[in-house]
């Protein structure tokens, strides 16, 4: 059994929220979302109380040893608090820490922070990022197609950190948003995140012990942890994606294929996600930025994110996943939301893989491996594994509402759908960046 260090039994354990909600939960399932250190966790019987706790049944803790993440605990909650020695039983149940090395140095870092219409997470988000401990840090907001000027009016107030540029992208779709912050950047490393996030205070350099796990490391992702489960959809996304519990360092090199992952280089599921991931700058360039006809905003709704994991491992760098590097997502709240968030994932990853279908050398690579894929795909919902991520073997609770689980039951239908029209819309967004490019170049 692994044994924490005894932290002192004369004060009683205060546990925080990862993220505050705008509105208490109605929902009989809801779940309390929080982290502790082994080095909080006290040896006597007194209650561990969770603030805010009002209106959950049960408690999820993210265990970290340090930065380094041992695995998440869930534990009932009575009167506000969890059991000390339930808490004790279960964090002995967690495999130790990996502790990622120790960088030389710490990089300049830009943080992208890319939003349409969305000020009011904005600026949770950005509060987040700018309570990082990070010594050369400057922030990019990318302001995308807005509809009104209320990003621009918070990010531009008086009294602004000066860290903080904001920039404007008419442009519609995030790869063009990222293209903008990427070219504004001056870090020797860019980070992206999304104005749903709450990012914790040693990010950037678990981010940047990540890059120093190789000298061919150009792209490093972390763990998008589940920062609310309030909502019966909210804990039904959570229990289909792997990117909220990719708690094991790993290093992808297409010189080393990993034994366990059929489908590499295509495992794309494995690789993160696009709400915390951070890229070499001069590595971005010179790929030539994320595609501009993938992405959210667009008409293939995603894919911008796999398409650059890919396009690093393809290319021969090593991509590294580094769960130390934590941020917190809100899931959408509602299953209507859900379903649009489900046509997005199912038409870039349509649009991706007619990507690339249409280059002779990932289409063979991929022929090989399409039954492998397809079965994956028959399987389980798109937003489970995008191409062979490892499974989730925690299934979601019963909503014990039947109109819900017809709902929720048809998402994934929805997203299978969807990936069958992102082949004609990846040719469609093509045309549309082909002839904003010719434009460019008449007017220049």
């Amino acid at each position: 059994m692994t044994h924490t260090a005894p932290r002192p039994s004369s004060s009683r354990l205060v546990l925080e929220r990862t993220m505050a909600s705008p509105e208490p939960p109605t929902w009989a399932g809801a779940v309390w979302v929080g982290a502790v250190d082994v080095h909080e966790v006290p040896v006597d019987d007194l209650p561990i109380t969770l603030a805010d706790a009002a209106g959950h049944g049960s408690a999820r803790l993210l265990v970290r040893e340090g930065t380094s993440p041992r695995g998440f605990v869930d534990l009932p909650v009575v009167d506000g608090t969890v059991a000390a020695a339930a808490l004790r039983a279960a964090v002995d149940t967690l495999p130790a820490a990996e502790h990622p090395p120790v960088p030389v140095r710490l990089p300049s870092t830009s943080v992208v922070l890319c939003t349409r219409d969305r000020a009011d997470q904005l600026a949770d988000a950005l509060r987040s990022v700018l309570a990082v401990d990070h010594p050369d840090l400057e922030v990019v907001v990318v302001d995308n197609a807005p509809s009104d000027d209320a990003t621009r009016r918070l990010v531009t107030a008086p009294g602004t950190d000066p860290r903080v540029r904001y920039v404007l992208e008419p442009v519609p779709g995030l790869s063009s948003a990222r293209n903008a912050g990427v070219r504004a950047a001056r870090g020797e490393v860019v980070a992206f995140t999304d104005d749903d996030v709450v990012v914790d205070r040693g990010w950037l350099r678990a981010v940047a012990s990540g890059f120093a796990r190789g000298e061919d490391v150009v792209c490093v992702s972390g763990l998008v942890a589940s920062g609310e489960l309030r909502t019966a959809a909210q804990r039904w996304f959570d229990e289909r994606v792997t990117w909220s519990r990719n708690l094991t360092p790993r290093v992808f090199r297409l010189t080393a294929p990993p034994q366990d992952r059929p489908l590499f280089p295509f495992s794309v599921g494995d690789y993160g996600t696009g709400a915390n991931f951070a890229m070499r700058r001069d590595a971005v360039l010179a790929l030539g930025g994320f595609d501009e006809a993938l992405g959210v905003g667009t008409v293939t709704g995603g894919g911008e994110d796999i398409d650059m994991f890919a396009r690093v491992v393809l290319g021969g760098s090593a991509l590294v996943v580094e769960p130390s590097a934590l941020v917190w997502h809100r899931h959408r709240a509602e299953v209507a939301a859900l379903r649009t968030q489900a046509v997005g994932y199912g038409t870039g990853l349509g649009a991706w893989l007619t990507k690339t279908a249409l280059r002779p050398r990932t289409l063979g690579m991929a022929v090989v491996r399409a039954p492998r894929a397809l079965r994956h795909l028959l399987a389980g919902p798109v937003t489970t594994e995008v191409a062979g991520g490892p499974a989730v073997t925690t299934p979601a609770p019963a909503a014990g509402d039947a109109a819900f689980d017809r709902e929720v039951a048809a998402v994934r239908g929805t997203e299978l759908r969807a990936v069958v029209r992102g082949v004609a819309r990846y040719a469609r967004s093509r045309r549309t960046v082909r002839a904003r490019t010719a434009a460019a170049r008449r007017s220049a």
